[in-house]
């Protein structure tokens, strides 16, 4: 029988209180998993050397080694099994050498959740399943490339090119890594590891984000919240289980009540996570805001207009965009809808300023609202959201008039694009 055909995964469970060891075997006792459950690190390391296991779960305190330092060595025995340390306080020190050391795939906090517990013990016997599986494949693959080397050279150039193709990939995959903080590139590693779309996504909302602080030319503290905010704001994705992540990045519209609930409390945790760090006080209050709606129907505070965090109105704008699952051009006119709903007019102006999608006419440029000024001339009118013309195109803007049009986007904001006349 091959590693790939055992019918029962094999789960050890390693923890000095035999009340906890008890009440996780009850837990999992309905679930097909040959558990065994060991109360001494020192048992539980020789029973690794003699028996392939799926899952490691280990509690963090124990009397004879703390549990990232078995897990440390539960590693370098088996490598391929998911690891998993139980703790009561999880602290970012603990995260940190939790990666470094132990390689840790899951946390889970004291006291959990039944169904957490179980969702976290099935993601990773299929994280265990899917190594076995790969080197397998792996092994394999290399035996077929020895024979087919020897009768095709022209496999062997591809075979070449594909791997410089990875050598290069590799290299500038390390050159990003390099530029990040310590902190952000651990975080970031975190979400790419837990899901590799989140990590994709990450990146191109920071890039969004990047453009809108330097086009608005934001003061320095506002920028950096803002950017650091859009590598940190799906940092708590790692806090729900994998399977309803997946399903809400794949299939939304799919997830039921209670998972659409779990869901909306990821900014919360991570604002939690965020707060671990020294300093990232408004970062927190950005991740946690950055789904609310202008509108105040968003969550997780149904906060309103100006009670969102500034950094976090933009960074709704770059969320929307990227994770809308839509082409380039239809995400811009998904933006562009949701201005004045779900986004601030302000923010939408501000992107649609950088996104370099629409081509504007000869002398014509699009401005902000604070950037309106006295003597500049209208290229296109402005109208209410039912279709009132409040100024007319060709209109000169005096002190009177910029001011009236600020007043009345405070009452009902202004949420089409603003055009003017370039000087001559």
């Amino acid at each position: 029988m091959s590693r790939l055909d055992t019918p029962n995964p094999k789960i050890l469970l390693l923890d000095d209180d035999e009340i906890i060891l008890l009440a996780i075997k009850e837990t999992l006792g309905r679930e097909d998993y040959d558990i065994s459950v060991f109360s001494k690190a020192g048992e539980a390391l020789e029973a690794l050397k003699s028996a392939r296991f799926a899952v490691i779960v280990s509690d963090q305190r124990m009397p004879e080694m703390t549990g990232l330092e078995f897990l440390h060595e539960s590693k370098s025995l088996q490598p391929n099994a998911s690891r998993i340390l139980i703790t009561g306080v999880l602290t970012l020190n603990t995260v940190i050498d939790a990666v470094n050391k132990g390689e840790i795939f899951r946390f889970l906090a004291k006291p959990w959740i039944r169904e957490e517990l179980i969702a976290t013990i099935r993601n990773a016997v299929q994280r265990n399943q899917l190594l076995e599986a790969n080197e397998s494949l792996r092994e394999d693959t290399q035996q077929l490339n020895e024979k087919l080397v020897v009768a095709n050279s022209a496999l062997q150039e591809k075979v070449e090119e594909l791997t410089r193709g990875k050598e290069a990939l590799d290299r500038a995959n390390s050159a990003l890594r390099e530029n990040f903080e310590h902190s952000l590139e651990l975080c970031h590693r975190l979400i790419e590891t837990f899901h590799p779309v989140l990590g994709r996504q990450t990146k191109s909302v920071v890039t969004v984000c990047r453009q809108m602080a330097e086009a608005a030319n934001l003061p320095e503290e506002t920028r950096d919240v803002l950017i650091t905010s859009a590598w940190l704001h799906n940092i708590g994705m790692i806090g729900l289980p994998r399977n309803i992540c997946s399903k809400s990045l794949k299939s939304p519209d799919g997830l039921t009540e209670t998972e659409r609930q779990l869901l909306r409390h990821h900014p919360i945790y991570g604002q939690t996570l965020a707060s671990f760090v020294n300093d990232l006080r408004a970062v927190g209050e950005t991740i946690r805001a950055h789904h609310e709606r202008f509108d105040g129907n968003g969550y997780p505070d149904g906060l309103t207009r100006q009670e969102i965090p500034e950094a976090a109105r933009y960074l709704a704008v770059a969320v929307l965009f990227v994770e809308s699952n839509l082409s380039r051009e239809e995400a811009v006119e998904e933006v562009l809808r949701e201005s004045g709903k779900a986004l601030e007019p302000e923010a939408v102006r501000l992107f649609l300023k950088v996104s370099n999608l629409t081509s504007l006419p000869r002398k014509v440029k699009e401005v902000t609202l604070d950037e309106l000024q006295p003597g500049e001339t209208l290229a296109r009118g402005i109208y209410t959201p039912t279709g009132l013309l409040l100024i007319s195109e060709d209109k000169e803007l005096t002190p009177l008039t910029v001011s009236k049009i600020r007043e009345h986007n405070h009452v009902t904001p202004i949420t089409q694009r603003l055009l003017v006349y370039q000087a001559e």
